[in-house]
């Protein structure tokens, strides 16, 4: 059985701390005891330890030794149009275990009114579950949940290869991804709302450089649609050129 993972401070002198909420389920729910063993990360390397100290909401891991981590097949950012927080959080959560490095919420035309104000109360909520799907996941790093953008600022996100998911007709997203691939390439995913894009941000976004792709010939819902894309990626770059 594969031993849980869980994100820490950076160790100190062989050693590494965790704190509130999750230590509390350690030590109540799972009535840990010293000596046994955990992999955790600090957000950069991935060690074996064992705890050393569990008492309330603190838990005090002693580093054994260094665990190798493959790097992700390659940096994706998922800048996704805000819409129904509940279908959003659901997707942070898969979009996490899918190995996204980063997602940008982002506010277009047809966006629900009201949710770009309400997200920055739902800020550390949407980190919490990014990081208890990167802990179930077995990730190496966090991915990064950014504050709400506007349509405009979103299409100044930097990637060597940058699509824009449309519901109209447009290539096929797998037939546009590049022949020649490296983990070191960046990859970043415009994903518009439930009413879909409007005609004047399609041609924004193609003056702005972002490829309009497809994923098939069925309208998906704007969660489906990240999920699926960021699948279609990651899959294509782990197999390699």
């Amino acid at each position: 059985m594969s031993r849980r993972r869980f994100f820490t401070d950076p160790p100190r002198a062989g050693m590494a701390e965790l704190r509130g909420d999750e230590a509390r389920h350690l030590t109540r729910v799972l009535r840990v005891e010293p000596g046994q063993k955990f992999e955790i990360s600090d957000n950069r390397s991935v060690y074996l330890a064992e705890i050393a100290e569990a008492r309330g909401d603190l838990v005090r891991f002693r580093i054994l030794e260094p665990i190798d981590a493959a790097p992700p097949p390659v940096d994706v950012t998922l800048c996704a149009a805000l819409f129904k927080f509940d279908r959003f959080e659901w997707m942070v959560e898969k979009a996490t275990e899918l190995g996204v490095a980063r997602i940008q919420p982002v506010e277009t035309v047809r966006s629900e009114k009201g949710l770009f104000e309400a997200s920055r109360k739902r800020a550390e909520r949407w980190q919490r579950i990014a990081r208890e799907a990167a802990q179930q996941s077995r990730r190496a790093r966090l991915p990064e949940i950014l504050p709400a953008i506007r349509f405009p600022a979103a299409l100044a996100t930097e990637a060597a290869h940058r699509y824009a998911l449309e519901e109209a007709a447009a290539p096929p997203l797998l037939g546009l991804i590049p022949t020649v691939r490296t983990p070191a390439d960046t990859v970043a995913l415009l994903l518009g709302p439930e009413g879909g894009w409007t005609d004047a941000e399609r041609e924004q976004s193609a003056a702005a450089g972002w490829q309009p792709v497809s994923l098939g010939p069925h309208i998906l819902r704007a969660e489906t649609a990240a999920l699926a894309a960021l699948a279609v990626v990651a899959g294509v770059w782990m197999a390699g050129a």
